[in-house]
């Protein structure tokens, strides 16, 4: 079978139904576990669902209207809601496509040599740009700049970890960012520095973004920016993804993503609903004017398939670098420093809440989601009893009891179980080192205490493929290295949840709940089609299992061609 990515009209022409039957209909309706969860066909038209039900159901709804009636038979496929990617980066995913990938490199020698063939595909390349390496790969996790002069002294190197917190530089990278042992770290951000304070080539949190990230957008042109969202949007059809939540928006992707309509007939191929970016700029004032911003864009600049709904915030770091905001210290007798004191997030968090933005706040440390609740909690006591549904993102590490509290002020726990990998754990184990890793990715807690689970993947930290996301949710197996055995196995969900959390709840999160993200009659026509049925075939089945065919919006924007 070789894979073609089209676009075709099927229930998209006006005044014609199309019909699919002969396969099995998962709707993702909420009991997802019951009878009322599975349908023998559905009819689309105009963009919508008409029908689903039985076949003879189906079919009696939809003769005698005087509509023209296109069949399509599915020959014993699986049909599922279009998936619905709770947490992404788009232009930076469609970017790291073009990227060494170096997350299956298991050593530095490994790195080196993708490298070297990333610099020989592409000799005139002003700079070397790597991705998704992992400090497990490297001696004693710690990396240098010396580890890439040796291989690669002139052209300037730079490459963003797994985890999209820290980029690693050699000194031709460091020099033409300016940075020098005297550089001052900025706020909520770290240079590392070796025990004479020369740089070593680690960036991490801030002084990452205010450094390289700004220095590497900057370099890049529109026309970049433009092909990184065509690959983005590319790559999520060929996966089944209908719908993103985009969780760091800024003005360079907002401009992008309006080309891109403007440049498509006025429409994305998948929906877009976005988070503000608010940095911490230092004064109170200049951080609620970022949230009024927010507002003002997604008052004044919304459509159907594209808007601001809410601000993003980042409260803390990551595990692997140790920059994650823990209750008690690493292993290693370290902590990372919470980027937003409680003080400074609460009046940001207040200001978005008034002007109905959803917040979302990633939190990957126990003490970074004890800062987001308080400030959600504050942010509810002064904001009244006024429809609101915030959101904490990641939540790695959560003390049992702001499970009950997250669930209990209507906190969507937005959490990625590509992040859960064990073939990406051993060096986030060993950095927190006691029973607290097996606390990690407590998604089942959540469901258990009522609240609401959206999956999403974050990519690029993370694969983006959906089914890869939904196999490690239902084994805690890993799909980068499946011989590998599970980490805590009772800690996973069942199959038709996993679907419902990355689905239905995940449009829910985003305010799309009453339209997208399960098959009913008067949602969105966004459905995939797999050539393999898991729940028959059992959840290996997930890992070799393909997209045949996504419907966005009734029509087919990706079809595999045998």
């Amino acid at each position: 079978m070789t894979e073609q990515l089209l676009t075709e009209t099927s229930s998209s022409t006006t005044g014609t139904t199309t019909v699919f039957s002969g396969g099995r209909i998962f709707t993702a309706a909420p009991g997802t576990d019951g009878a009322t969860a599975w349908a023998e066909a559905i009819a689309l038209r105009d963009g919508r669902i008409l029908a689903v039900g039985t076949d003879a159901e189906v079919r009696g709804s939809v003769q005698g209207d005087g509509a023209d009636i296109e069949s399509i038979d599915l020959d014993g496929a699986l049909v599922l809601p279009g998936f619905v990617d709770a947490h992404t980066h788009l232009l930076m995913f469609g970017g790291s496509l073009q990227q060494v990938d170096l997350v299956a490199a298991g050593s530095l020698d490994g790195i080196l040599q993708r490298l070297q063939a990333g610099r020989d595909a592409d000799p005139r390349a002003p700079r070397l740009l790597g991705r998704s390496w992992l400090f497990d790969a490297v001696p004693d996790r710690t990396p240098t700049r010396q580890q890439l002069d040796e291989r690669f002294p002139d052209v300037p190197v730079y490459l963003t970890a797994n985890d999209v917190h820290s980029v690693w530089l050699n000194t031709a990278a460091l020099a033409e960012l300016g940075i020098t042992d005297d550089t001052p770290d900025p706020h909520g951000g770290r240079i590392q520095r070796d025990a004479s304070g020369a740089a070593t080539g680690m960036l991490y949190e801030t002084a990452a973004t205010a450094y390289a990230w700004t220095f590497l957008a900057n370099a890049k042109t529109d026309t970049d920016r433009d092909d990184a969202l065509t690959a983005a949007f590319a790559a999520y059809l060929e996966a089944g993804v209908t719908s993103v939540v985009d969780m760091m928006m800024d003005e360079l992707g907002w401009a992008a993503l309006q080309r891109f309509r403007a440049a498509n007939g006025g429409a994305l191929p998948i929906r877009v609903r976005a988070h503000w970016f608010v940095g911490r700029s230092g004064t109170e004032a200049d951080d609620v004017a970022q949230v009024a911003e927010a507002a003002r864009i997604a008052r004044d600049e919304a459509s159907d398939d594209l808007a601001v709904i809410g601000i993003k915030i980042v409260a803390d770091g990551v595990i692997d670098a140790c920059t994650a905001a823990m209750r008690a210290p690493y292993a290693n007798g370290t902590n990372g420093d919470p980027i937003w004191s409680l003080d400074a997030l609460t009046p940001v968090v207040v200001a978005a809440d008034a002007a109905g933005l959803q917040v979302a706040i990633h939190a990957i440390g126990d003490a970074a989601s004890d800062i987001a609740l308080d400030a959600i909690e504050r942010a509810i006591a002064t904001g009244g009893d006024i429809p609101r549904r915030h959101r904490i993102e990641h939540l790695e590490t959560v003390a049992a009891e702001n499970v009950d509290r997250l669930a209990r002020l209507g906190v969507t726990a937005s959490m990625q179980p590509v992040h859960a990998d064990p073939a990406i754990q051993e060096n986030w184990r060993a950095m927190l080192g006691d029973d607290r890793a097996d606390r990690g990715f407590p998604w089942q807690e959540f469901v258990d205490a009522g609240a609401l689970l959206a999956f999403g993947t974050d990519a690029p930290t993370a694969p983006h493929a959906a089914l890869a996301n939904l196999f490690i949710a239902v084994t805690r197996r890993s799909a980068l290295d499946p011989s590998l055995p599970a980490i805590r196995p009772e800690d996973a969900v069942r199959l038709a949840g996993a679907i419902g959390h990355a689905s239905r709840d995940a449009a829910t999160s985003c305010g799309l709940g009453e339209r997208a993200g399960r098959l009913a009659e008067g949602f969105d026509a966004d459905l995939v089609v797999l050539d393999t049925d898991p729940f028959t075939e059992g959840e290996e089945s997930l890992l070799g299992a393909r997209v045949v065919r996504t419907v966005r919006g009734g029509t087919t924007v990706h079809h595999l061609h045998v």
